[in-house]
C-alpha cells in the first residue's frame, strides 16, 4: 500500500466506530480557520482550503470507500465551493490587511483583514433570496443524485457557502447563518454516522456565537473611533 492510500485510510476505532483520520484532523483545520476568521487574520483561509479538500474525500464515502460509504453531495460540494470562495476571501482580505482592513492606507499593524459591519438591506435580501432559491434547487438537484438526506444537506451547502461569502465581505450576519447550518448539520451527521464531524459542528455552534460577539464588540469599537464600516476594497 503506497502512502497516499495509507493516509487517507488511517482508522481511529472509539467503540467500535471506525473514525477515519482525516475527517478528524479536515475538521480541526476547519475550526482553525474560523478562529483565524474570528480575528480577522488572512491565514484563517489557507488553513480553511486544506480542510476543505480533506472533508471532500470523506464526504464522497461512495467514491473514496470511507467506512459510511455515503455520498452527501451537498457536504462534499460545499467543500469544492469553500475552496473558490476562500480564494475570493483570501485575496480581498489581502487587500484589506496592505489597507489597514478598511481602505486606508498605512493600516493598523495588527494583522486585522477587515473592518465587521451589517449588511445593508439591500445585501440582506439578496442573502434570504439567495437561501430560499438555493436551497430548493440544490434540494432537487441533491436528490436527482441520489444524496442521502437532500434538503438538510442543500441547506448545509447553500447556507456555508453564503456564510463564507458574508465573511469575506465582513458581514456579522456569517456568524448568524453558520449558526442555522449547525442546527440543521448536527442531526444530519449524526444519523449517517460522521460522528467526529457531528461533534464539530456543536463546537462550531457555540465558537460561532461567541465570534458574532467578539465582531459586534470590534464594530462598536470602530463606531466609537470614528473609523468607516464598510471596507472600501474591490470587489
Amino acid at each position: 500500500m503506497n502512502p497516499v492510500t495509507e493516509l487517507l485510510d488511517a482508522t481511529l476505532w472509539i467503540g467500535g466506530v471506525p473514525i477515519l483520520w482525516r475527517e478528524i484532523v479536515g475538521n480541526l483545520f476547519g475550526l482553525a480557520c474560523a478562529w483565524g476568521g474570528m480575528k480577522r487574520l488572512v491565514w484563517a483561509w489557507p488553513v480553511g482550503i486544506v480542510g476543505n479538500v480533506l472533508l471532500f474525500t470523506v464526504f464522497m464515502g461512495g467514491l473514496f470507500n470511507t467506512p459510511q460509504n455515503l455520498d452527501l453531495y451537498g457536504q462534499a460540494g460545499r467543500q469544492v465551493m469553500f475552496i473558490i470562495v476562500s480564494c475570493y476571501g483570501w485575496y480581498r482580505w489581502s487587500v484589506g490587511r496592505q489597507h489597514g482592513g478598511h481602505g486606508q492606507a498605512g493600516g493598523n499593524g495588527a494583522g486585522e483583514a477587515v473592518l465587521p459591519r451589517w449588511a445593508s438591506n439591500r445585501e440582506r435580501a439578496g442573502l434570504v433570496v439567495a437561501a430560499v432559491v438555493g436551497t430548493v434547487v440544490c434540494a432537487w438537484i441533491f436528490q436527482s443524485l441520489g444524496s442521502w438526506g437532500p434538503w438538510a444537506d442543500a441547506w448545509i451547502f447553500v447556507g456555508s457557502v453564503l456564510a463564507t461569502y458574508g465573511m469575506a465581505r465582513g458581514w456579522r450576519e456569517f456568524w448568524l447563518i453558520w449558526i442555522g447550518v449547525d442546527i440543521v448539520g448536527v442531526p444530519l451527521l449524526l444519523v449517517a454516522g460522521y460522528y467526529p464531524s457531528a461533534f464539530l459542528y456543536l463546537v462550531y455552534g457555540v465558537f460561532v456565537s461567541w465570534g458574532f460577539v467578539v465582531w459586534m464588540r470590534v464594530q462598536k469599537q470602530t463606531q466609537q473611533q470614528g473609523q468607516p464600516g464598510e471596507p472600501a476594497l474591490v470587489g
